[in-house]
């Protein structure tokens, strides 16, 4: 890879190879490589052996040596369910935000794994986990490898008519280099024709199934955190080039030996040695043993450190030894032992029911074959053996004297044996959950029970399948996306625009958080599609009665919660673009709301109502007015007669020298002028729009 290549010096320089340390991983890669090769390799071979249908090896010469295959059968019946589970439309594994500020970019993440999954690996999705899941139902683990890749390619283009300021521009653009270049003047001005060759580096998540027997395992491990974890395989010359390393330095640990020499699971995938094309010739498609191992190795401190260590050779010799993160794989096991990392397969159930079937068959047929076609005993010299040997229909057998010739008639006892088949199928169907009823089969096809007894028996098989679908989601899925999650926010470092129901949306993996939780959505023990489907429409017209009773806007059932419902019945339809049907309210923005056009009336009598209302404040204003001019008059004829009445009262007592109370002439004047205000207001009332 093109980022191994490039750190690969500086990773040696700072991290040296001791010899304690290359002791260390020699030992650890050979215990975990004879675990694997003597113990677990010859079991995963018989089982893989069980499901070719290959001899079990106590055959007879001339006895039947058909067998059945329900390794095959029960595989074969698991394999569609989890397939139609982990590719189906739905989301199985989703990230969950840890706050209320992630619930955006979680989505957006759950959706741009999955289109890389889908979408930008070498081989389909649903290819890497069918080999996985195979591998696992068969041998009883089944192995991903996660990793980031980057790619070089070199495009050459022609550009004509540039300018000096382009042509600038492009000796200044890392990767461009320019092979030709032609100018001519134009109108004064240069212009420029060059072939310039492009250095491109791409980068992208790659998955892809293991076989088991390339991977090791240190042998009291329980999971990925052990001492050893280790991808082992034999790669050419030029692969091992590409990844950075020397060539002539590779040439020297080329081997002649393969894997399928020491493992038996190889020599059945392999071709044979003999059969091999010849490769001398060219050394670079020579092959060297390749050890990526992953390890922990205690420093200075006495704290062990997660290490990728790199080897090559039979002596596996350290070219490579830098820090790392996480372990790359994900391991699927559909039967789990406890407190150990491996487990037990499909076939390790079924190994012992298959050859015991087949031991009755073989009987049966041979039972029928010796009924239809008895031995017979003949004097010698008195018939002829070439008619005897003859199985030609109607062949008339020459005898030189009568009864020469006494067929042994053997009656047929096969069918003692079809209690026994039946007797094997049930334990296979208790050992496994698998029947008929798991093959899809609709209740009201067998007619034989009742609707209520074939449905309990489909939800019983699809539980034992839902357990080990939830085996995989929980144990491999998960890890698989937690570890994708990391390499794509540590290395996609520029925004990436993908196509998304049908919408081209821009993803920025910086702004993710790496942390983010995992879960699953497993859950088909349930029901199946019909019930589901049944299940949804009902909930459909729930949501619809509620709408209509309590509005649109009521708290209980929202447009949101509709349009979830109509997505996830298109989805269980097998529909996944739901846009083309429903849009998404989430998404809706209102249009703004216009004013509507004024009615001529409605204004007409606005501009009345204006006029009149407009009188009225103009009549109050007067009125206003003049009561204030009353008021100004009645206090200055109040003050005049208070001076009159002061004024005769001194005459008075100046002519007469008589005493007058002016206090209660002003007291009696004052109660006049309230009286007389009294009766002004009333009268006014009308006016002012009071009456």
């Amino acid at each position: 890879m093109l980022q191994e290549e490039d750190l690969l010096e500086e990773e040696q320089e700072e991290n040296p190879i001791s010899e304690e340390l290359q002791s260390t991983v020699r030992l650890a890669i050979e215990d975990a490589a004879d675990f694997t090769d003597s113990t677990l390799s010859p079991i995963r071979a018989e089982s893989a052996e069980y499901y070719d249908g290959e001899p079990l090896g106590n055959e007879q010469e001339g006895r039947s040596t058909a067998q059945t295959m329900d390794v095959r059968d029960c595989v074969q019946a698991v394999l569609p369910s989890l397939i139609r589970i982990f590719c189906g439309s739905e989301k199985v594994v989703q990230y969950a935000p840890r706050g209320p500020e992630d619930v955006a970019t979680a989505e957006q993440a759950t959706d741009f794994v999955n289109y890389v999954l889908q979408n930008e690996q070498d081989e389909s999705y649903i290819g890497i986990l069918y080999a996985a899941f195979k591998d696992a139902l068969v041998k009883g683990s089944g192995f991903l490898k996660y990793t980031w890749e980057e790619n070089e390619r070199v495009e050459t283009e022609d550009l004509d008519g540039l300018t000096d300021d382009a042509l600038a521009a492009l000796n200044s653009e890392q990767g461009v280099e320019i092979m030709r270049l032609e100018t001519s003047v134009s109108n004064g001005e240069s212009l420029h024709s060059v072939t310039l060759k492009r250095r491109i580096v791409d980068g992208r998540v790659a998955v892809a199934a293991v076989p088991p027997e390339e991977m090791l395992v240190s042998r009291g491990a329980r999971n990925f955190n052990c001492d050893l974890v280790a991808h082992r395989k034999y790669c050419t010359v030029s692969e091992l080039v590409e990844m950075g390393y020397d060539y002539e330095e590779m040439l020297t640990y080329v081997s002649d030996e393969n894997l399928e020499f020491v493992n038996q699971e190889a020599r059945q995938r392999l071709y044979s040695m003999e059969d091999e094309t010849d490769y001398d010739d060219d050394e670079s498609r020579r092959r060297v043993l390749y050890v990526e191992a992953y390890m922990q190795i205690g420093d200075e401190s006495g704290i062990s450190e997660l290490r990728r260590i790199c080897t090559v050779g039979e002596k596996y010799d350290i070219l490579a030894n830098n820090p790392a993160d996480d372990v790359p794989f994900c391991h699927f096991c559909p039967d789990p032992e406890p407190h150990t990392f491996w487990g037990l397969s499909l076939a390790d159930l079924l190994k012992d029911v298959q050859r015991i079937k087949s031991s009755v068959l073989r009987a049966s047929l041979d039972s029928l074959s010796l009924s239809t076609h008895p031995r017979v005993a003949y004097v010698e010299g008195q018939a002829s053996l070439e008619d005897l040997l003859s199985n030609q229909v109607g062949q008339v057998i020459r005898m030189r004297t009568p009864g020469a010739v006494q067929p042994f008639n053997i009656p047929y006892v096969g069918k003692e044996a079809f209690p026994m088949l039946q007797y094997m199928d049930e334990i296979r169907e208790n050992r496994t959950g698998i029947s008929k009823a798991a093959a899809g089969l609709s209740p009201d096809q067998l007619q034989s029970s009742t609707l209520q007894a074939v449905t309990q028996t489909i939800s019983e098989a699809q539980q034992r399948i839902e357990l080990i679908a939830r085996l995989f989601a929980e144990s491999g899925m998960k890890r698989l996306y937690k570890g994708l999650l990391k390499l794509i926010t540590t290395y996609q470092d520029q925004e990436k625009v993908v196509r998304l129901r049908n919408e081209f949306v821009p993803m920025d993996p910086q702004q993710w958080d790496p942390n983010m939780d995992v879960v699953t959505n497993v859950a088909i023990g349930a029901g199946g599609n019909q019930e589901r489907l049944a299940l949804l429409g009902q909930i459909s017209q729930i949501q619809e009665r509620l709408m209509q009773q309590l509005g649109p806007d009521n708290p209980i059932v929202s447009a949101q919660n509709y349009y979830n419902t109509l997505v996830s019945t298109l989805e269980l339809g097998g529909i996944k673009d739901v846009q083309r049907y429903f849009s998404d309210p989430s998404q809706y923005e209102a249009p703004p709301q216009q004013a509507p056009e004024p009615d001529v009336n409605q204004q007409l009598i606005q501009v009345q109502m204006q006029e009149i209302q407009s009188n009225i404040q103009k009549k109050m204003a007067e009125l206003e007015l003049e009561r204030e001019k009353m008021i100004r008059d009645d206090d200055r004829l109040r003050d005049k007669n208070e001076a009159d009445v002061v004024l005769k009262a001194a005459e008075l007592e100046a002519r007469f020298g008589a005493q007058v109370d002016t206090a209660a002439i002003k007291a009696a004047a004052d109660r006049d002028r309230e009286m007389v205000k009294a009766l002004a207001q009333q009268a006014q009332g009308p006016v002012n729009g009071q009456g």
